[in-house]
């Protein structure tokens, strides 16, 4: 592992999270970049060794926590915070390098519950994982 490239990841988190969307601590420490395009959030993101699991490809819970910020904050920009009900990740293909992206998008969208679908892919647009959820509206 890169461990000064760990440390300086960990340590720009650190400096820079706020409790905010896009701006929260696990978003900086994977160099989260976000982007809201035509009803989806698009959450893009380089490969780090740190995030590997020990076969040496990207950590499954890492794709699944990116997939449900990808969900998350596309509800959020569209009608307010919610939270995860469920959510089922299928895993499709190691990712080992290059830059990754989520594409959040609504499958159906409810006033109280809404249902969300996320896909991850390499740059090559091979499918890495998706995903789908149930979301609760959180009141404001």
């Amino acid at each position: 592992m890169d461990r000064p490239a760990a440390v300086s990841a960990f340590n720009l988190a650190l400096e820079t999270e706020k409790p905010a969307f896009e701006e929260f601590f696990i978003a900086r420490l994977l160099g989260l970049e976000f982007d809201y395009l035509d009803g989806q959030c698009i959450v893009s993101f380089e490969l780090k060794d740190f995030m590997f699991n020990p076969q040496g490809s990207l950590h499954g819970g890492i794709i699944a926590t990116v997939m449900d910020i990808s969900m998350g904050h596309l509800l959020n920009h569209v009608q307010g915070p919610g939270s995860t009900l469920e959510m089922k990740t299928q895993y499709v293909k190691a990712a080992r390098q290059g830059k990754l992206q989520c594409r959040g998008e609504f499958t159906r969208r409810g006033r109280t519950i809404s249902f969300l679908k996320s896909t991850m892919t390499d740059e090559q647009g091979d499918i890495i994982a998706f995903a789908t959820a149930t979301w609760l509206q959180l009141k404001k």
